[in-house]
């Protein structure tokens, strides 16, 4: 698996990630594919094989990039779940608002049974009622966001599935907040940059009156890097990404061999990122 990890993930065709034009070469926790090979087959079929929560509907076909979370790797050290929210934080200029109404949030820790609304919490476990969860916006493949937005300031990146955001076409209506189910939406009140503790120059900031959410770390993708939260946490191994639609990734490996669930997956948007409980 460590070698896995080592290996690139060659993605044709993959620019304008988060706005930002870039190479086409991704590094992942993946072995090596071309989002046009053949012999494919998509992750959400599979994973309704095997139990995941989903339908029998096909996913779209090349490239469909997805996050998995092995909570077993990340209960008792919410150490780890800080570091990867702190990473997220600083590489994508998130300010630091203590405001529950205001704050920005891309990945954040929160109990179970507020992101498994779907899922009992009766009797549940002394260690799921102990540890909390990591969450972000879930990358659906029918995402509401999208079919909501006046402006398509969100949509969706056809060669990766990343649901994206063009913050210069959000006019601030918020659609997209009330559409999420996932609550995985901020808006930005006011102004966000005098929040910013430590400015990176590579990522652009955000103004007031616009929605931000996670991205897949598209423009780190961009450059052969890997998302801000899996190389934070890169030595416990809880977090694996890679081509859902590709049978030799490290993701799709686990997946295929590991019970895996979702967040609220009966509702149909099919997200693309899993979690071992």
């Amino acid at each position: 698996m460590d070698k896995q990890r080592r290996k690139f993930l060659k993605i044709a065709g993959v620019t304008a990630l988060a706005g930002i034009g870039a190479p086409a070469v991704v590094k992942l926790t993946a072995s090596p594919v071309l989002a046009s090979s053949t012999g494919k087959t998509d992750a959400h079929g599979v994973q309704a094989e095997h139990g995941s929560g989903h339908g029998a509907e096909s996913a779209p076909q090349g490239v469909r990039l997805g996050l998995l979370i092995d909570m077993r790797k990340l209960y008792g050290h919410p150490e780890l779940l800080d570091k990867a929210t702190a990473a997220c934080n600083k590489v994508h200029n998130i300010p630091a608002i203590d405001s529950k109404k205001s704050e920005i949030k891309w990945i954040w820790k929160t109990p179970f049974a507020n992101a498994f609304t779907d899922q009992t919490a009766y009797h549940s476990s002394k260690v799921t009622k102990e540890n909390d969860f990591l969450v972000l916006c879930n990358h659906c493949d029918e995402p509401p966001c999208v079919r909501v937005c006046p402006t398509k300031a969100t949509y969706i990146e056809k060669n990766t599935g990343i649901v994206s955001m063009d913050y210069h076409r959000c006019i601030g209506c918020r659609f997209c907040m009330m559409g999420c189910p996932y609550g995985a939406r901020s808006f930005n009140w006011f102004d966000p940059r005098p929040y910013i503790k430590e400015l990176n120059p590579d990522f652009p900031t955000r103004m007031r009156g616009v929605v931000e959410k996670c991205n897949f770390c598209g423009e780190r993708l961009a450059l052969g890097q890997e998302p801000a939260c899996v190389e934070a946490v890169k030595e416990a191994g809880a977090i694996v990404f890679g081509d859902l639609n590709d049978p030799n990734s490290e993701i799709r490996q686990i997946l295929d061999k590991e019970h895996t669930i979702q967040r609220q997956a009966a509702l149909g948007t099919k997200p693309s990122v899993f979690y071992i409980v």
